[in-house]
């Protein structure tokens, strides 16, 4: 009789089971359109074109805090772009310094992952109709970039590196320095860390760069220019006229005066070739049409005036800039006798000048920051300010010879590119693929 019990209790569960079935929460199975709803409830979130590598890309407009220690102050409209591809691919996030335009950056050929471009706080779409100036501080735009990549971080699994350049690469540095573990490996391109309002340092690379004859050709130029003013303001006139460009902020006279004094700088910026620059004999169109080329006199005008007040903003109260050197044609100036950049910045703000902001954040690259691949070019003017990581700091500094601001790895020697691409694979992984840029 023993055996009937254990018979008995089994006849009893296996009725109780089909008399009372057991209810499944339904699984929840989200696209990824969803998945990035979830991630940021509040935002507008559009379809974009898909481009390059990409399966799916995203126009993504935050409800971003003016202040992140004291969210009650309100929020702007904050713009970024996510390209996808797969959530367990490497994840570039590149910091622009300025407006975002979209497009595949390099690093995201280099690696075929995911790509989060997002524009700086007060710049292009993300602007403000009113700028409240005191939340335009670099700590409140690495805020922005640390709370977007914790909450992308649930979604994309893989290795992190950040990017960008210029003033965006030297938000990558100051972003490596106040969060180091965001990301694995940070790609800073033609980055400056400018030690004072107006660093010598660029002045010094313009009076040494290049040869002898070209930087003579240089001066006779901008001399040439002011030789010439009546005749070339006549060209900038009618040039505006056909751009519908205006110089109310800047008359036509002051603008080609700054430009005049920006020519070195630009000229070693951005590759100038020497054997362009006109000669004593050129015709006014021909000195207008090259400084034109080389500045641009549209940076003057009205609208690139407005549009970058947020940029001299930064320069002048936390990251520096340069300064402009007279003494070349200081003889034949009228209008701009003593240049600052002062000139451009915003009227009736606080323009007070951190000093040590900058200079923090060089100590930190420089002795500490592991895993940081530089991009730089010899000639360019900004490269004069460049950090320089201390030996024993686990770092790659490549400049290439004769480059410019527009220096890229895919300038590089297929050596060097090779000498940057195993760097990469060692710092990310042997899970990670390089993608060398020549096969792309």
């Amino acid at each position: 009789m023993k055996f009937l019990r254990p018979l008995l209790l089994l006849i009893i569960i296996s009725a109780s089971t089909i008399g009372c079935r057991i209810k499944l929460e339904p699984v929840e199975i989200l696209t990824f359109q969803q998945k990035i709803e979830k991630l940021f409830p509040n935002a507008q979130i559009t379809k974009m074109e898909v481009k390059d590598h990409f399966t799916k890309a995203y126009q993504i407009v935050l409800e971003q805090p003016l202040d992140h220690k004291n969210p009650d102050v309100g929020t702007f409209k904050h713009y970024m772009y996510l390209s996808h591809i797969d959530e367990a691919k490497p994840t570039v996030i590149v910091t622009e310094g300025y407006n975002a335009v979209p497009r595949t950056y390099e690093l995201s050929k280099i690696l075929k992952g995911n790509q989060v471009q997002v524009e700086y706080r007060f710049y292009g779409k993300s602007r403000p109709d009113s700028i409240p100036w005191q939340y335009l501080k670099n700590d409140q735009a690495i805020e922005d970039y640390h709370a977007i990549v914790t909450k992308l971080k649930r979604l994309y699994t893989g290795k992190w590196i950040s990017t960008g350049i210029s003033k965006g690469g030297e938000t990558v540095l100051i972003y490596k320095s106040i969060y180091p573990w965001d990301v694995e490996v940070a790609v800073p391109y033609v980055a400056p860390l400018i030690n004072t309002q107006e660093d010598p340092k660029t002045e010094q690379h313009i009076k040494t760069v290049g040869s002898d004859a070209c930087r003579a050709k240089i001066t006779q130029f901008q001399r040439q220019v002011l030789m010439k003013r009546d005749s070339v303001l006549n060209e900038i006139l009618k040039y505006a006229e056909g751009k519908n460009m205006k110089f109310t902020e800047l008359s036509t006279n002051e603008a080609l005066e700054y430009a005049v004094l920006e020519f070195p700088f630009s000229f070693w910026q951005w590759g100038g070739n020497c054997d362009e620059i006109p000669t004593k004999n050129a015709t006014s169109k021909e000195l207008f049409n090259y400084i034109n080329k080389i500045v641009g006199i549209s940076f003057y005008n009205d609208k690139t005036y407005y549009n970058l007040l947020p940029s001299y903003y930064q320069h002048i109260t936390e990251l520096g800039y340069y300064g402009f050197d007279t003494e070349p044609v200081k003889d034949l100036l009228k209008v701009v006798k003593k240049p600052t950049n002062l000139r451009f910045a915003p009227k009736n703000v606080d323009l007070t000048y951190n000093p040590s902001y900058i200079k923090n954040v060089r100590d930190f690259v420089e002795n500490k920051g592991k895993k940081i691949l530089y991009i730089y070019g010899e000639y360019d003017t900004w490269g004069a300010c460049a950090p320089n990581p201390k030996p024993h700091v686990d770092a790659l500094k490549m400049v290439l010879k004769g480059g410019s601001h527009r220096t890229r790895i895919k300038d590089f020697s297929e050596e060097d590119q090779q000498l940057i691409y195993d760097k990469l694979q060692n710092w990310l992984g042997y899970s990670v693929t390089i993608f060398p840029l020549t096969n792309n």
